[in-house]
């Protein structure tokens, strides 16, 4: 052999000393080019504007408008293949930081530019810097932020006053409240299920019967085998990719539009912090999937003669599967309150509200006991005719037994919606 070593094969490291080793050319990874954001009027340091969605100076004000358009549902998709996965780039596209707290073990990335010791999720000032790895799956798309810091602290504060059973301290704590715009990371799904089922339905029917030399009308439960088959197409089935959030509170701000969709750039990640996932591809898809296999069994029962039936099967197969990773934007804000950290989840895009907030418990009880006042009152009034021998002594027993109920039913009400306001 007259060309050695062949072609794409690079020296390596050898055991034997005097023999050489080659290898074949590590194949080049797919990444981003780090991307630095400088104002190029003052060389300052640009960042992301949810106002005017572009990049900003924060020293001079210089203003550069955003290059991407708005795609939408458009937005490519990909499918289960090994090629599609192999295919997908790597690496955030900017040099970032990542942050790891001590304290909750979430890990974020920011810009380099940006110094922070306070992690977003649980208020913990224990937090270790790094260099963030570029081996992360890269996102492809992701919804821009459109609501400010300003408007998320002016829905707080009306949001901390909503209600008599919170402490008056809570409006202070909103506007002193950091909210800190953090992209989170989604995996979409897109899928057909076909579904064979069969189950034993009850059907009532009349029977008459001769009972006690009589004949009578019974109502019989007969069980008959039914079978069908259901379709139901799923597109763009959310899949939140982390465990740090609260799943409780994001559910209730998870109205994002994807209509609003954007390619993914490195801009709009400059002076944003934003979390890599932790629920990866395959877990997301399994989550995805027993999502998809309760609603298409509730399909298939749905198109029984009856709700009430027994021995349900369903043949489930999956066609058309695809998947998007995507990154969401969202505020994050903690607050302390006597001992206690609490979180609110404001959707960065739509302004949705969502969070725990103190009961103020003496005000609970104080209301409570006024809400059984009146039955106390008359259960004496009741005692003091009883001993008197008076005709009205029933009536205002009747009364108080009338305003015990209802006074009980209002304190339990009260109480319960107390204890929920801080169930995360």
């Amino acid at each position: 052999m007259t060309n050695f070593p062949p072609k794409d094969f690079v020296r390596t490291q050898s055991a034997v000393p005097g023999i050489d080793v080659y290898m074949p050319r590590p194949l080049k990874e797919t990444h981003q080019e780090v991307v630095d954001f400088h104002c190029p009027q003052c060389d300052g340091v640009s960042a992301y504007s949810a106002e005017n969605g572009g990049l900003t100076c924060a020293y001079c004000g210089y203003y550069e408008s955003p290059q991407q358009e708005i795609i939408g549902k458009q937005a490519e998709a990909f499918e289960f293949t090994v090629e599609t996965m192999a295919r997908v780039a790597h690496g955030w596209g900017a040099e970032r930081k990542e942050l790891t707290c001590n304290r909750c073990a979430v890990r974020t990335t920011l810009s380099t530019d940006m110094l922070t010791h306070t992690c977003p999720f649980c208020g913990s000032n224990q937090v270790v810097q790094v260099k963030a790895p570029q081996d992360v799956l890269r996102p492809r798309f992701l919804i821009p932020f459109t609501i400010t810091a300003e408007a998320c602290r002016e829905k707080t504060a009306v949001w901390l006053q909503d209600s008599w059973m919170l402490p008056s301290e809570l409006n202070r704590l909103a506007h002193k409240a950091e909210y800190t715009p953090i992209y989170i990371p989604y995996w979409t799904f897109d899928a057909t299920t076909k579904a064979d089922w069969k189950a034993e339905v009850a059907y009532q029917t009349q029977k008459r019967v001769h009972r006690n030399g009589r004949w009578e009308t019974q109502t019989v439960t007969e069980w008959r085998w039914e079978s069908g088959r259901a379709s139901v197409e799923f597109d763009d089935l959310l899949v939140n990719g982390s465990q740090h959030v609260s799943q409780h509170l994001l559910k209730q701000i998870q109205n994002y539009d994807v209509q609003a969709l954007v390619p993914y750039e490195a801009t709009f990640l400059a002076g944003i912090q934003a979390q890599a996932y932790d629920v990866d591809l395959e877990a997301a898809w399994e989550q995805g999937r027993h999502t998809m296999r309760v609603q298409t069994k509730e399909a298939c029962k749905a198109q029984a003669t009856s709700r009430r039936m027994r021995n349900f099967s369903m043949n489930l197969a999956f066609k058309d599967e695809n998947w998007r990773y995507l990154l969401m934007p969202l505020y994050l804000a903690t607050y302390q309150y006597g001992a206690e950290t609490y979180q609110l989840l404001i959707n960065g895009q739509t302004g949705k509200l969502a969070g725990s907030r103190p009961a103020d418990w003496k005000k609970v009880l104080l209301a409570t006991g006024g809400m059984m006042l009146p039955a106390i009152v008359f259960g004496l009034l009741t005692f003091i005719l009883a001993n008197a021998d008076s005709s009205y002594a029933p009536v205002a027993g009747l009364i108080a037994i009338f305003a015990f109920v209802i006074g009980l039913i209002a304190a339990i009400h009260t109480v319960t919606t107390a204890a929920r306001m801080d169930d995360v």
